[in-house]
């Protein structure tokens, strides 16, 4: 369905500006009457300029400069017209912040102007924004986005890093073994023909080797395919679904990936919770950016039974995919009445904890990786060193 930003007028004669989703420009006109709002004029914003998300770094970046030049006194048009002047960020940003500021300086809010981007911004900044526009505070709020996705760029910066070695090793695994058996078994295979018996292992190594020359096409092309049916494997949501329970429930693993998806809660939670949106509202867009969908579903009946009065602690310790120390720090919270305070506290916690976690991830994956390298390239030795030997042993007795 279409995306529209409209302009209406409310009962008071007052002009409300805002984002809604509609048939066509009948089906808007109907939808803001049942607001009690007039509509005055209206843009379909699914006929502009396809976009594609911002990266955490930019989006860090975004908000820093709003905030800090906000907090010298600079109105917000001026922040994102120099934000757009900065020679550090790319064309493709420069022209967000472009599209941007000419939302603003037609009267449209900040929080409205970036929503009409479609995606560029996610729901967490947008309605942080939209909040502290309502209350005051734009620039603490920039502030404390711009810290929020700091924090994240450098989690993901430090995932990828802790990648790398592990990405390595596979490729060198996936390499060794293609050589050894499309090159180098293939010399031995005169040597092995003038043998009357040869070992298990040897036989079945100069199979491979014989199918892997004769059908290295077939193998590449096979490979692609599962790759290619695995990436849109996990498009599909009911797959998308069990893989990340299954995830979660891994031996070992599964509790070091608990950690990364509780602290990515709490900093979310904890940054909605303080910009003085209710926290419904926090629950429903903080499930959002978990990044594991079983969780994800699961806040349906965390988000109901907080509406119906149960406390946020309870609610909480029932999803299956958090370390129990977020219900009991939420818990504590409660009971002091400083939930926002708790929530800081936990989220910095949570993140350190997830740091140590990506690192012992890595910890396991790294010394599994070389025993299968050494496990291949050993029995690989074995099948070709044996049948050698056996004949050197036949001619000794001769």
């Amino acid at each position: 369905m279409p995306n529209f930003r409209y302009k209406a007028q409310d009962a008071e004669g007052g002009t409300v500006v805002g984002v809604l989703i509609a048939n066509d420009e009948q089906d808007l006109h109907d939808r803001l009457k049942q607001k009690k709002l007039m509509l005055i004029d209206a843009k379909d914003l699914t006929k502009t300029a396809n976009y594609k998300p911002l990266k955490a770094k930019a989006l860090a970046e975004f908000a820093r400069q709003i905030g800090t030049l906000m907090r010298s006194g600079i109105p917000l048009v001026r922040c994102l017209q120099m934000l757009s002047e900065d020679e550090a960020v790319t064309p493709y940003e420069r022209k967000i912040y472009n599209d941007v500021t000419k939302e603003v300086m037609q009267g449209v809010p900040l929080s409205v102007a970036m929503e009409s981007m479609r995606g560029v911004f996610p729901q967490l900044i947008i309605n942080m924004f939209r909040a502290s526009e309502s209350s005051g505070g734009l620039d603490d709020t920039a502030m404390r986005i711009a810290a929020q996705y700091t924090k994240e760029d450098r989690l993901n910066s430090k995932v990828k890093s802790a990648m790398t070695y592990p990405k390595i090793l596979s490729g060198l695994i996936v390499l060794v073994v293609a050589v050894i058996f499309g090159f180098v078994m293939p010399q031995f295979d005169s040597l092995f023909a003038s043998m009357p018996v040869l070992p298990l292992p040897t036989r079945v190594m100069l199979a491979i080797s014989d199918f892997v020359v004769a059908y290295w096409y077939a193998l590449l092309i096979g490979g692609v395919v599962v790759f290619l049916l695995f990436y849109f494997l996990k498009k599909i949501p009911a797959v998308c679904y069990m893989l990340d329970r299954m995830q979660i429930h891994l031996p070992k693993v599964g509790k070091l990936f608990k950690v990364i998806y509780t602290a990515r809660f709490a900093r979310t939670l904890s940054s909605l919770y303080s910009s003085g949106i209710p926290i419904i509202s926090c629950l429903d867009i903080a499930s959002k950016t978990i990044g594991n969908l079983y969780i994800e579903k699961q806040f349906k009946k965390v988000i109901a039974d907080t509406t119906a009065g149960e406390s946020l602690s309870s609610a909480i310790g029932k999803v299956d995919g958090f370390i129990k120390k977020l219900e009991s720090s939420i818990r504590v919270g409660e009971e002091a009445g400083s939930l926002d305070t708790m929530l800081d506290s936990i989220a910095d916690d949570m993140e350190f904890e997830s740091e140590r976690a990506i690192s012992q991830m890595v910890a396991y994956l790294e010394p599994v990786m070389i025993v299968v390298m050494a496990a291949i390239v050993g029995f690989i030795m074995i099948s070709v060193i044996v049948p050698i030997y056996q004949s050197y042993q036949s001619i000794g007795a001769k």
